[in-house]
């Protein structure tokens, strides 16, 4: 169980391309550094549920490698943080199976992202994994007895899933998991493709001019910046429903400096686009290229690598074990 001086917060990212990009770092990954020395934090590089749709193997491979390099680049500190592969941790996936058989199947089909993706593929080429990958997402949070989970509002639906196995199988089998609860962080930027500014940046929807990606060439990053969707008129002024590109530009900005946007909208009063697209487009650059620079000196080291993950494997499996063995005595299995 969690300590008392220290609540326990638990989130995961998949290994579903070679760079994570600017939508996932602010929008999410920059949080969870925030969390490890005031909370007893778990990280983990989500690889069963990259397997739910069609991949290549040695990809998936690579990807994880430099998902966990990243994830220390952006300042997971290993001894800090239980940094981790999910599939190092079985009980990820025997949870998730004692969850399938409390879970309706209605309830399962009516979450949004399997809907999304099903209705694109069609129903003969979604896998029953994609089908249950939020009964495992509930696994993962669960089998650490999570007490907060760092969410998008985009996730809130698959929390609110997790909420309520965890208290369907505390009323049936008796008081066996923590309910976790959202922790939405308020000041997560919302980044959007540069292409289409009413839309997210997302490596599935996304073309690549609309993306920038941390291990981006900081010449081409710059470039994205400088090609990036504007609107009509010249006021650097933000205003979503109007000026989605400039207030997108803005938003990156804000989020790269830690300036507020009014203080950034009164520095570029009366300059044109061009002129704050070429001072975003350096920051960018500035940014991107010690970014990868880190994040290529890790992968560099495999071997020290696999110590942090099997490391975090053992401080994952110390905690995820006693939570299986309590399930299954609740359960009612021969132990």
């Amino acid at each position: 169980m969690p300590t008392e001086s220290k609540p326990r917060v638990l989130s995961g990212i998949q290994p579903t391309a070679d760079s994570f990009h600017f939508g996932n770092y602010f929008g999410a990954i920059r949080q969870w550094p925030t969390f490890q020395h005031d909370h007893d934090a778990f990280y983990c590089v989500v690889d069963l549920h990259a397997i739910t749709v069609e991949y290549d193997p040695a990809a998936l491979r690579e990807r994880t490698y430099r998902s966990v390099a990243q994830l220390i680049a952006a300042g997971i500190d290993p001894e800090h943080s239980a940094l981790f592969i999910q599939s190092h941790v079985p009980q990820h996936a025997q949870l998730a199976w004692v969850l399938n058989c409390i879970t309706g199947f209605g309830e399962a089909g009516r979450m949004t992202q399997f809907k999304d993706k099903s209705a694109k593929s069609g129903s003969d080429r979604t896998s029953v994994g994609l089908f249950t990958y939020p009964i495992l997402q509930a696994a993962d949070i669960l089998i650490y007895q999570a007490d907060q989970v760092p969410i998008g509002e985009d996730q809130r639906q698959h929390l609110e899933l997790t909420r309520d196995l965890a208290g369907r199988f505390n009323h049936r089998f008796g008081k066996t998991f923590t309910v976790p609860q959202p922790y939405i962080v308020k000041s997560m930027a919302k980044i959007l493709d540069l292409q289409d500014p009413t839309a997210k940046m997302s490596k599935s929807a996304s073309a690549p001019s609309g993306i920038i990606d941390l291990l981006e060439d900081p010449r081409k990053a710059a470039k994205k910046i400088r090609s990036a969707v504007t609107d009509s008129g010249s006021e650097i002024r933000f205003d979503e429903e109007n000026k989605p590109g400039i207030s997108n530009l803005l938003t990156i900005y804000s989020a790269l400096t830690g300036s507020p946007v009014a203080v950034i909208e009164k520095e570029y009063e009366g300059q044109q686009y061009g002129q704050f697209k070429v001072a975003l487009s350096e920051l960018v650059a500035d940014f991107v290229g010690p970014f990868g620079e880190r994040t290529n000196e890790l992968l560099a080291d495999r071997a020290e690598l696999d110590r942090i993950l099997k490391s975090g494997a053992d401080k994952a499996k110390a905690v995820a074990t006693q939570t299986l063995a309590l399930v299954y005595d609740r359960l009612g299995f021969v132990l």
